[in-house]
């Protein structure tokens, strides 16, 4: 059968603004949004695996409780740990998806049941962040354990930087690398070195030829090189020389989930990292008709009323999730999880594998076909707030976090690789993951030793990010921005959207977090942005009054032309022609 995808030009031109309530597409703000956190009566039948535990508990600035089953069935198999097996990893990786982009979070308009059963499954963290507002930083954080401003990757690569830097801006953005260094010691090293095959399929986007995953500890390689997007967009043929093309319209994430089933069933008899690291939801947007046709009408059955985007400093941002051809995008995602997870439990091997869930930035609220909409959280991808670097972050470890628990502590993708480590019986490398620390002792229902979280982003964003570096200490946020020294104090507690900037009203407090912030710029010998001499005040003046007067309205229309009957995408959008699904 043969049909249209529909697709989504790749745009570069972003914002928040009060939260509504009352429609399906439309967002509910953080007094009233009503999270799905289940109870016991929602897990799976419990298969009870040992693992090696190391990490002891401390006393907790956070904690988070796991019901007495859950700790008894840990102590009970204590005897039990040396002969356990070593668990197997299926890490799943997103792309540009959304902390709210779930059903499991509260989304009524997105559909993910597979993606939902992790989190039911395992313990969701609700604080959980990114290591960068984009993509290539945090796909390094997550392999090396390091903060971007340590390892030296600072934006996406393949963005220009420095000099050749064309865009008329305050500053030239910093210089960065554009390799994972082949000195560090990825998790998927540490792991093959201890007897465990590895495998990746998707986006990698962390150098050229020479440092590919297959360069960085990966036995096998699906659809992993330079890009950061598909070439051929999301149906087949792919232009991609790691994945082999299949049938004329296959779908890529389908295609993804299918090749990690196959690995986990040819290597089922061993311990095997399984890394999923989706191209979606990268731009460009595509999806079929039918899928399109589904959620337009599930749009239109409660049409929001009012404007979708407003503007937040520079650019419009949007403000309802009822983009059809993106949640679309996010169903077929979330069906591959689905192949994944079943062929687990077909085998027998889910009560011996830890399964992961993430993404790699916010979502795209502002550019890239302004997508999706981040409230409670203000911005979104590529931006300095909670909208540009909140993620969804789950862990399922059988036998020790499988409740559905909810935990309320601050954790980010650094963190993934000493937990693995534990997990898996491995000693730790703190030279290695300097900056992430073992979340065993939250998944056994204990504490962490409170710590501030840093991020680095000498860059400017497409989606209109704005060079600064960040610290989180407790419940404060301070965002120092490098164009011109000033800093925001936010109090999340009481300030989830990021509305009201109090550093005048607790100057210690912003002084204190600012002096942690240079400490980490000199410890990390971070680059850092320098003024540019091209700089044209005027013009930009005259640049954000055009953002101001027709972006607005340019943004309206776009999206109520996704949402009209009749419908069609242009083949030119984004480079892409429709293909056959």
């Amino acid at each position: 059968m043969h049909h249209k995808v529909i697709v989504i030009p790749q745009c570069a031109i972003g914002l928040q603004g009060e939260s509504k309530t009352g429609h399906i597409g439309e967002v509910i703000d953080a007094r009233r949004l009503k999270l799905n956190t289940p109870g016991l009566n929602a897990r799976e039948p419990r298969r009870t695996v040992p693992f090696p535990i190391a990490y002891p508990n401390r006393s907790p600035p956070m904690r988070c409780t796991l019901p007495l089953s859950v700790a008894l069935a840990v102590l009970a198999n204590a005897s039990a740990l040396a002969e356990a097996p070593k668990p197997n990893f299926l890490f799943i990786l997103a792309d540009d998806l959304g902390a709210r982009d779930l059903s499991i979070e509260g989304s009524p308009f997105y559909e993910t049941p597979n993606i939902d059963r992790i989190a039911r499954t395992g313990m969701r963290f609700t604080q959980g962040y990114a290591n960068c507002q984009v993509c290539s930083p945090s796909r390094a954080s997550i392999l090396l354990g390091k903060c971007p401003a340590r390892h030296g990757i600072t934006d996406w690569i393949g963005a220009a930087e420095d000099a050749d830097w064309k865009r008329n801006t305050k500053l030239l953005p910093a210089r960065y690398d554009r390799n994972l260094p082949h000195e560090d010691t990825t998790l998927a090293e540490a792991l093959r070195a201890a007897g465990y095959r590895t495998f990746f399929a998707g986006k990698w986007h962390l150098g050229g030829a020479g440092s590919w995953p297959t360069d960085h500890g990966f036995e096998f390689n699906v659809g992993g090189w330079d890009a950061g997007s598909p070439k051929g967009g999301y149906f087949a043929p792919y232009e991609n020389p790691n994945l082999q093309d299949g049938p004329d319209g296959e779908p890529l994430p389908i295609r993804l989930g299918r090749e990690t089933a196959r690995f986990i069933e040819e290597h089922k008899r061993e311990p095997f990292l399984a890394y999923l690291s989706f191209y979606s939801v990268h731009g460009p947007i595509q999806t079929t008709p039918e899928r399109w046709s589904k959620y337009r009408q599930k749009a239109a059955a409660r049409p929001h009323r009012g404007n979708r985007f407003l503007i937040d400093r520079t650019l419009p941002v949007r403000q309802v999730r009822d983009n059809p051809i993106y949640a679309g995008m996010i169903e077929s995602m979330d069906e591959a999880v689905g192949i994944v997870l079943t062929r687990l439990d077909a085998l027998g091997l889910a009560g011996n594998t830890v399964v992961i869930f993430t993404s790699d930035n916010g979502g795209v609220s502002s550019g890239d076909a302004y997508a999706t909409c981040n409230l409670p959280f203000r911005g979104g991808k590529g931006r300095q707030w909670e909208g540009g670097i909140r993620e969804p972050y789950y862990i399922r470890v059988p036998g020790m976090a499988d409740s559905g628990a909810a935990c309320p502590a601050p954790v980010i993708h650094a963190d993934f690789y000493p937990t693995i480590l534990e997990l898996s019986g491995l000693p730790p490398r703190p030279g290695q993951h300097v900056d992430g620390v073992s979340l065993v002792p939250l998944l056994k229902g204990g504490a962490i030793e409170a710590r501030d979280l840093f991020w680095h982003y000498p860059h400017y964003g497409n989606q209109g990010g704005e060079p600064s570096a960040i610290v989180r200490s407790g419940d404060w946020k301070l965002i120092h921005y490098y164009e011109d020294g000033r800093d925001e104090l936010y109090n999340l507690a009481a300030d989830i959207g990021e509305q009201t900037d109090v550093a005048a009203e607790h100057p210690a407090i912003a002084a204190a977090l600012r002096a942690k912030i240079d400490r980490l710029l000199k410890e990390t010998g971070a680059r850092l942005p320098r003024p540019n001499p091209n700089y044209d005040a005027e013009e930009a003046k005259r640049d954000e009054e055009a953002i101001r007067t027709k972006g607005l309205a340019a943004r309206e229309k776009q999206h109520a032309g996704y949402l009209d009957p009749n419908f069609k995408p242009n083949k030119d959008w984004w480079g892409s022609t429709p293909t056959r699904d």
